[in-house]
């Protein structure tokens, strides 16, 4: 796997220094809250439990698994929606968990369903952040670190399922995903 990777963007530790830093600023800002974490899977399951790992506020948490990509390495733009939450939203203060915020066409469909579940409040975290990408007006309210147009994998991200289990986040050599 590491011979597929063209170059390492952020470092394991690079990468534990952001997440703490994330979690003190979540814990501040939802101090008495009803902090409801959402997870949405697959990609964001590492950020997700190291982050939950760095709130120090009560929370609970809740996945939901939604597809865009499929085996391909552009999203199709068609959002799919394939595991549902299980909690009732209202009532708590949610904070989407995602790995990385792209064109932001998935986000602001999930967004735009769970607003409509009575929530008190509703906002957005982002481990990485691709703003030239950005095809709807949407900006995460946490992020960890902007990344450059490419193909990153690595800390939750794949590539047709592959690389998620890397420690860091690399740049994905463009010959592995080129046909």
């Amino acid at each position: 796997m590491i011979n597929d990777i063209e170059k390492i963007l952020y470092s394991e530790e690079e990468l534990h220094a952001i997440v703490a830093k994330l979690g003190a600023e979540i814990s501040k800002d939802y101090e008495g809250k009803n902090l409801l974490l959402v997870s949405i899977l697959k990609g964001s399951v590492v950020f997700m439990a190291d982050l939950m790992r760095a709130i120090t506020v009560p929370c609970k948490i809740d996945f939901m698994c939604v597809s865009s990509y499929g085996a391909g390495s552009k999203s199709s733009g068609v959002v799919k929606i394939v595991k549902d939450l299980d909690i009732n939203l209202s009532g708590y203060d949610v904070l989407i968990v995602e790995d990385i915020l792209d064109s932001g066409r998935t986000l602001n469909y999930v967004k735009s369903i769970l607003l409509g579940r009575n929530p008190n409040s509703i906002r957005i975290c982002t481990l990485l952040d691709k703003p030239e990408r950005r095809v709807v007006d949407l900006k995460a309210d946490y992020f960890g670190m902007n990344v450059p147009d490419e193909f990153v994998v690595g800390y939750g991200l794949d590539y047709d399922e592959k690389y998620r289990n890397l420690p860091f986040i690399g740049i994905l050599k463009r010959e592995v995903y080129s046909e």
